[in-house]
């Protein structure tokens, strides 16, 4: 949360402590947005994990069933087999080594053992032997998985809970300077514009440059990290899309024009040029290629804050991003906390 107190009147004491008390308010209030969107991307990262988990659950009680109809089938064939070798005189020794087993692992370690098995056998045997396994297997992995489930969704559930404990205690710190805010949004307001005519001209210079000229306008002459590839052409519908989006609210768990947090404003505005990417900033983070901060350009993601907050570049050293609640999609220089707390960058 980029604000800032307006200086007190000189030679007041009383606005000056009154200003005192309202930016010792804001930094807390900084602290709390910054645990506040930690908590939302590891609400979000437990989301796209439980996703992940139960599309493979379905996809394993499907996988189940069929291996259990696979089972039954492969079980009366060799019912059947144990039938006709018992009114068969000519296949005793089969017959011998199958009856004789007193359960299914003892009949494997029977036939692992035996010798005298015909062919047709031991096919039969093979498919109820590798049937019974798959079943076993895939039970297992189901109660791994639902355990795993529940796990997630409890860690959602404790995520959730600390997500509005802290955003009571947000609107509570936030009331007790009320008088303050109208004053500093409109600050805000006024520096929004300028960075929004800054880029409008960045832009409208990089239209009118070749995509070479572009590029070397905008990299830094030296490269001191990684470089990653060269940026795709959509990146540079990626920014203009972004910017369809300034102003929309900030929403925990949004993504859609109604709405965004951080990583659902990414994620969505990447949707739209043909690329999918987990709701996550800390699963966005392991997408695409590493790029130094040097050779950023418009497109890039940028992240912060232990991965906790994830914006897209937009050249001059700013990025587009949702920043926290009570807050809007907004332009950002890349400077003071984004400074300090910048983990990297990742060229999809």
């Amino acid at each position: 949360m980029a604000l800032v107190a307006t200086p007190a009147a000189v030679g007041d004491p009383s606005v000056a402590s009154k200003q005192a008390e309202a930016q010792s308010v804001l930094n807390q209030v900084q602290q709390l947005d910054s645990s506040l969107e930690r908590a939302v991307e590891a609400y979000n990262l437990a989301t796209v994990k439980l996703n992940r988990i139960r599309a493979d659950l379905k996809a394993n009680h499907s996988q189940l069933k069929i291996a259990k109809r696979s089972l039954k089938q492969a079980q009366t064939t060799l019912s059947a087999r144990l039938v006709s070798l018992y009114t068969s005189d000519g296949e005793s020794d089969s017959l011998e080594v199958l009856l004789g087993a007193s359960s299914l692992d003892d009949l494997v370690n029977r036939f692992n053992t035996a010798n005298r098995i015909s062919a047709q056998d031991s096919r039969v045997l093979g498919q109820v032997v590798h049937f019974n396994q798959e079943v076993k297997a895939r039970e297992v992995r189901l109660k791994h998985a639902n355990a795993e489930a529940a796990a997630l969704v409890q860690e959602r559930a404790s995520a959730k809970s600390s997500i509005e404990g802290q955003l009571s205690s947000r609107r509570a710190l936030l009331s007790s300077i009320r008088g303050q805010i109208a004053q500093l949004q409109a600050q805000e307001a006024a520096r929004q514009a300028q960075l929004r005519r800054e880029l409008a001209a960045r832009v409208a210079v990089q239209q009118q440059q070749g995509p070479a000229e572009a590029l070397s306008s905008t990299v830094a002459p030296v490269a001191t990290g990684s470089i990653g590839p060269a940026p795709p052409p959509t990146h540079s519908s990626v920014v203009a899309i972004a910017e369809h989006y300034l102003g929309t609210p900030y929403v925990w768990g949004g993504a859609s024009p109604s709405g965004f947090d951080c990583s659902g404003l990414v994620m969505y505005v990447f949707a739209q040029v043909g690329v999918s990417l987990p709701h996550s900033s800390y699963a966005q983070y392991g997408m695409g290629s590493p790029v130094s901060r040097d050779q950023l350009q418009p497109g890039d993601l940028v992240f912060f804050d232990g991965l906790g907050h994830v914006g897209i570049y937009v050249g001059g050293g700013s990025f587009i991003h949702a920043p926290h609640t009570g807050d809007v999609v907004k332009i950002s220089p890349m400077t003071g906390w984004y400074a300090s707390t910048f983990v990297g960058a990742r060229r999809l």
